[in-house]
């Protein structure tokens, strides 16, 4: 079926705004005490103001839409020596009254989330100051500030060159982003205006463009560019096999030339613009090079976790009805081996049955799990990619696509069970991932990037393939499994490609936290300048684990808040520009306003807690869901008109750090208190026993529902009575007594899907003992684990 997107809608009103930031001083030492007023004193930091009094009247404040200034700070009134305000900030952002956008009233939604208060509220704005690489992060009233060798060498250097670019990017996006589009090649240049929007329903259809009217190819600049400004030999990718002797590598060159016979091939067999080519593809270069060869031809790919079920599978091909099915026979991770074909053949059985058929499924020998010999075969359908695309030429003319056309689809789950088709479009995706991770991982061309994400999900595509490839980085892809032959897997990587910037997730760094340290410092890692985070909030024992052993108390860690309908991060430290606290998200990404509403849609100022909206678009939005856009407005912009509306909650402190606690259907209702399970879980892990925790909502008689902890211990810790008792205590001194868990299940290990994903759908079924109605597991890295947290169910 062919793809395309059309709209007739008119653009709604397009919102402008500028910021301004507060820089927080570093103070030389950990106390918590302020000068006294009329005192001077230094700050260590070159990148910050130097020499700062204070004065009894505290300079005016004018907030932006979202405060990212410290309220404290200025009450205080900090002012410099010279009479330079320290933030001064000019909101000239102005939003409508919502009944002056059509709308008589908001609508409201029964769901709203509890300020949360425990975390940030006095404690965290003590601001004991670490450095990074003269100390460790040791408690959760650290914050962490980049040194004067990292901040003189960062893209972004300063608080107040961020200030200056996300200044920019609010009040004038057109031209911002036009100036960094231009750096890319167009074969046709966009029109006016550069983009339009209608974020509101009572305005009429959600309709967002960019670039609309500018013809350009992602595949051409993720490669033929490279190639032509001289990196035709920089390495473009290093694989690692399942096995650690398993090495493999493709230069920039090469891998244009792989892709462009792939191309080829596609287009032999009739595949055209505008045709979707689903990809069943484990972590081998041929995943990306599947990805770019559609991109070439203006194919619409869908990559399908190859973790996924047979029937999973044949929901995504049945709704996108591609052209032709990628695979390959086999996968090996860690001692398992995976037959992939099999699975894609029981797909396509169901998809006869609903009356659709693939003609070709082309599939990739893995001979390092699986000879040919062994694979079940469809003769007339099934063909060997060796047999195939070696024989083609090794250049392919490059189809030229509309900004607005589609680039790929990506299904996600849906709380109704049927999966999403998130469709992103070419121009502004291009565009807002390669900016994003420029700078959220202050990109250099001497870098080797590892991000450990499957390119299943979205991060494999935008932080995997194309953000790295359109910046020309040299990326490393793993097959394998993160603790085979053992958990210092990771860091023996590390060392052997001198990876420089590593991008993981909350759940591995917890996985290998568990294992200890040992696995780590046997490693030197010393090549290690950056870490990131991805997938859900970093509980701060964890945040300060990653930034304390696996980068030496040296590394900043972007912790990137985003989605896969985002398209890029939204909200991200940027290293080098601003201090970090453990856990927290930090500010958002130039051209991003992110607002917190409460439940009736009301912008909420200064510290809160609510839900995370955006008002505004930006070129990495999604722009539909395939073949839904009714559900498409109704989950993401019914809820709030005039706002996109992420699902997340989200936690605002005293200087105007933003800290995400998890999917707002994430919310436990105990005795009227509404309770996040991010914020128990973070509880939990603080205890120095519990290496990670699972929080779901159970049926109590009394409370309406209670707190169920999922909890797995350090290695080597027994289970006790005690420890269940300290555990419980944890929670109730750092949250309250109505979030203590009613019970804790030890788990030898959490059921979690090759990315590492919770199941909590399965959690929520053993909480409540529906053993029967566990539903699919066959996506888990380790099935057995859910036999394990059955047997422990009354312990």
């Amino acid at each position: 079926m062919m793809l395309m997107m059309t709209s007739t809608a008119a653009p709604g009103p397009v919102y402008v705004g500028t910021a301004a930031l507060i820089p927080i001083p570093r103070f030389a030492t950990s106390s918590s005490s302020l000068p006294a007023f009329g005192s001077t004193f230094k700050l260590s930091n070159s990148s910050y103001i130097h020499s700062l009094t204070r004065s009894p009247e505290p300079p005016p404040l004018l907030s932006l839409p979202s405060p990212l200034v410290s309220p404290a700070l200025v009450r205080g009134g900090w002012r410099s020596q010279a009479g330079r305000r320290c933030g001064n900030i000019e909101r000239i952002a102005v939003m409508a009254d919502r009944n002056d956008r059509g709308c008589n009233s908001v609508r409201t939604t029964e769901s709203h989330l509890r300020h949360v208060e425990s975390v940030a509220a006095g404690k965290i704005s003590r601001l004991n100051a670490v450095i990074l690489g003269e100390a460790i992060a040791s408690n959760e009233n650290d914050v962490v500030f980049p040194g004067d060798n990292f901040s003189s060498q960062a893209l972004v250097p300063s608080p107040q060159k961020y200030v200056e670019m996300y200044k920019r990017s609010v009040e004038d996006p057109a031209g911002f982003w036009s100036d960094i589009a231009s750096q890319f090649y167009w074969k046709q240049k966009w029109g006016l205006p550069v983009f339009t929007e209608n974020l509101d329903v009572c305005n009429g259809t959600v309709n967002i463009q960019w670039f609309k009217g500018g013809f350009t190819n992602i595949c051409y600049n993720c490669l033929d560019r490279n190639v032509e400004s001289g990196n035709a030999d920089k390495i473009a990718i290093y694989w690692e096999g399942n096995e650690p002797t398993f090495q493999d590598s493709l230069t920039y060159s090469q891998l244009l030339s792989r892709v462009c016979q792939l191309a080829n091939y596609l287009k032999d067999i009739g595949v055209k613009k505008g045709d979707a080519v689903v990809i069943y593809l484990p972590m081998l270069m041929e995943l990306p090079i599947a990805m770019l060869a559609c991109a070439r031809i203006g194919a619409v790919h869908s990559v399908v976790f190859a973790g996924f079920s047979a029937e999973s599978l044949a929901q995504r091909i049945m709704d996108c009805k591609p052209k032709v099915v990628i695979t390959c026979n086999a996968v090996k991770r860690g001692p398992k081996i995976i037959n992939l074909k099999d699975l894609v053949d029981a797909a396509l059985v169901e998809c006869t049955k609903n009356s659709m058929s693939i003609d070709v499924c082309l599939t990739y020998e893995n001979q390092s799990a699986m000879k040919r010999e062994s694979t079940r075969w469809q003769k007339g359908r099934d063909v060997w990619w060796q047999d195939v695309v070696s024989k083609y030429a090794t250049s392919c003319e490059v189809e030229w696509v509309d900004a607005e056309d589609p680039l790929f689809l990506l299904y996600t789950s849906g709380s109704t069970g049927r999966p999403k088709g998130v469709l992103h479009t070419t121009g502004g995706y291009m565009v807002y991932t390669a900016t994003t991770f420029k700078y959220a991982f202050d990109y250099k061309q001497s870098d080797i990037y590892w991000c450990t994400a499957d390119c299943g999900w979205i991060t494999g595509h935008s932080y995997v393939t194309y953000g790295p490839m359109l910046n020309g980085a040299t990326v490393v892809i793993f097959e394998g499994a993160p603790n085979y032959p053992d958990p210092g897997r990771c860091w023996d990587i590390v060392d052997k490609f001198k990876v420089t910037i590593f991008y993981t997730a909350p759940t591995l760094v917890r996985s290998l936290m568990r294992d200890g340290d040992k696995y780590v410092t046997r490693y030197s890692r010393k090549s290690l300048r950056v870490l990131g985070s991805v997938g859900e909030p970093i509980n701060p024992s964890a945040w300060r684990w990653l930034f304390n052993v696996v980068g030496d108390s040296r590394c900043p860690i972007s912790d990137t808040w985003w989605q896969t309908e985002t398209g890029g991060f939204m909200i991200t430290p940027l290293p080098g520009a601003w201090p970090q606290k453990p856990g927290s998200a930090t500010f958002p990404f130039f051209g991003v306003q992110p607002v917190i509403v409460d439940e009736k849609g009301t912008e909420l100022e200064g510290e809160c807690s609510g839900y995370l909206c955006v008002k505004s678009s930006w070129p990495g939005a999604f722009r539909t869901l395939y073949g839904d856009h009714e559900r498409y407005e109704t989950t993401y912009f019914k809820p709030f008109p005039g706002y996109y509306f992420s699902g997340d909650g989200c936690s605002r402190d005293k200087d105007g750090y933003y800290w995400l606690t998890g999917r707002v259907d994430d919310v436990i209702n105990v005795s009227g208190h509404r309770i996040g399970t991010a914020e128990v879980e973070s509880a939990l892990v603080s205890h120095p026993q519990c290496a990670e925790a699972a929080v779901v909502g159970v049926e109590h008689q009394v409370k309406g529902q209670g707190i169920y902890a999922f909890v797995t211990l350090t290695e080597g810790v027994p289970y006790s009575d005690e420890l269940r008792k300290s555990l419980i205590l944890t929670v109730r001194e750092q949250i309250g007594a109505f979030a203590a868990p009613d019970k804790i299940h030890w788990a030898p290990g959490l059921p979690k899907t090759r990315s590492g994903k919770i199941m909590r759908r399965i959690l929520r079924k053993i909480a409540s003992r529906e053993l029967g109605e566990l539903g699919d597991t066959s996506t888990l890295a380790d099935p057995n684990v859910v036999d394990q947290l059955i047997a422990l169910a009354d312990s």
